[in-house]
C-alpha cells in the first residue's frame, strides 16, 4: 500500500498539540485546509475510538471514517468506512512525540489502495502525489493552527486542567 507522510516541529506541549488536532467546527476551518466541512455521526459529540465521521473535502468528495484508534495524547488513527469509488482503502494515523525543549514533533502518515485493481498501479501513483501535496498543506496549516490565539485557547480549554503546562 502507497504511503505519504510528513512532520512538523511545532512549539507546543504533545497534549496541546493533539487538542489542536481534534478542533472541531469554525475552529477547525481556521487551520485545516483539507476540509470545507466534518461532522460526527451516531450521537457522537467528541472524538474517540469507534467514532464516525463524516468529512467533505474541499475538492467536493466526501467519506465516513472511523477512529480505530484515539490515545491522548500521543496517537489517533482513523479508516475510511466508506468513500470515493476510487479508494479501496484508506487509512490515517497522527503522531505527536513531546521533545526534550518542551515542542511536540507531529507526523501524520496516510496510506491507501486504489481500485480497480487493474488501474492501480497508475492512480495510485496519482494518488502519491496528490494525497502527498494534500498532507504537505494540512500540516502546514496545523503548524499554523499550533500558532494561532484562537484556535490555542479552544485546543486548551478541551484538555483536563493537569494537561494545560
Amino acid at each position: 500500500m502507497p504511503v505519504v507522510e510528513s512532520s512538523i516541529v511545532v512549539d507546543v506541549p504533545a497534549a496541546v498539540a493533539f487538542a489542536v488536532a481534534q478542533t472541531t467546527g469554525e475552529v477547525r476551518l481556521r487551520w485545516d485546509p483539507f476540509i470545507s466541512r466534518q461532522r460526527f455521526l451516531d450521537g457522537a459529540t467528541a472524538p474517540g475510538k469507534g467514532v464516525r465521521t463524516r468529512t467533505r473535502h474541499r475538492s467536493g468528495l466526501s467519506m465516513v471514517s472511523e477512529y480505530v484508534s484515539y490515545r491522548p495524547p500521543t496517537t489517533t488513527g482513523m479508516k475510511m468506512v466508506s468513500g470515493p469509488w476510487f479508494f479501496e482503502r484508506l487509512a490515517a494515523g497522527w503522531r505527536f512525540a513531546q521533545q526534550a525543549d518542551g515542542t511536540t514533533l507531529a507526523t501524520w502518515r496516510y496510506s491507501f489502495s486504489c481500485r480497480p485493481h487493474w488501474l492501480a498501479p497508475f492512480a495510485e501513483k496519482i494518488g502519491i502525489w496528490m494525497l502527498g501535496s494534500d498532507i504537505q498543506r494540512r500540516i502546514a496549516g496545523f503548524g499554523r493552527g499550533c500558532t494561532d490565539p484562537v484556535v490555542l485557547a479552544a485546543a486548551r480549554a478541551s484538555l483536563p486542567p493537569e494537561g494545560t503546562d
